[in-house]
């Protein structure tokens, strides 16, 4: 997606000496939701909200020293199971899941911004993700409802493809009633203090 521009809103909002920037997406997420299956994440997209979810992940790639933060409980519906919301961050930010509370209730209405996103998707040495001495990994918390998944510049930019797959290839599959999904997996050498995250093409409503 290489070249496309993203309308976002820009927060910053202080706790204590510590300023933050918070970005979320200007626009809804339309059927964008994610759930907490307990053993793994469940991520449901139609195509709109797969692109727009790849622009915000290569967004947290290229923005260290902000929050991404995309809204997603208001989607779905009460029987939707343990709905979160989802927040990119990179780990050298080092920001305490514990304060985001706080943090969400003191923001404002934001200033629109657009984001420009990278024309080239990055080469992947997938061999290297599989070395043992391989610390480059993504970490997730949960805290108020919020999945916080931690990763380096490098892990954002190479797996946002994943979302771009969904936009591309679900609706055709869905189209012959086939399931198109795609993963971040333990077996992928992304993941470290992290679970499985199963990303799923779906259309229209719930």
């Amino acid at each position: 997606m290489g070249g496309e521009r993203i309308p976002v809103l820009v927060h910053e909002a202080r706790l204590g000496s510590d300023r933050f920037r918070v970005v979320r997406p200007a626009r809804s997420l339309g059927q964008a939701l994610l759930v907490d299956a307990d053993r793994w994440l469940d991520f449901s997209l139609d195509a709109g909200s797969a692109r727009t979810v790849a622009g915000l992940w290569l967004l947290a790639a290229r923005s260290p020293r902000s929050l991404v933060h995309l809204p997603l409980r208001v989607n779905g519906s009460p029987g939707d199971g343990s709905r979160l919301d989802l927040v990119l961050l990179h780990h050298s930010l080092q920001f305490a899941p514990a304060r985001w509370k706080e943090l969400r209730t003191r923001l404002g209405p934001g200033r629109p911004h657009v984001a420009e996103l990278p024309h080239a998707r990055p080469e992947i040495d997938y061999a290297a993700r599989h070395y043992r001495e391989n610390r480059d990994l993504f970490h997730q918390h949960v805290h108020a409802e919020t999945l916080f998944m931690t990763g380096s510049a490098r892990l954002f930019a190479e797996t946002a493809g994943h979302f771009l797959d969904i936009a591309r290839h679900g609706p055709s599959a869905a189209g012959v009633d086939r399931h198109y999904c795609a993963e971040l997996h333990p077996g992928d050498g992304v993941l470290g203090n992290a679970r499985e995250l199963h990303i799923e093409y779906r259309a229209g409503p719930r």
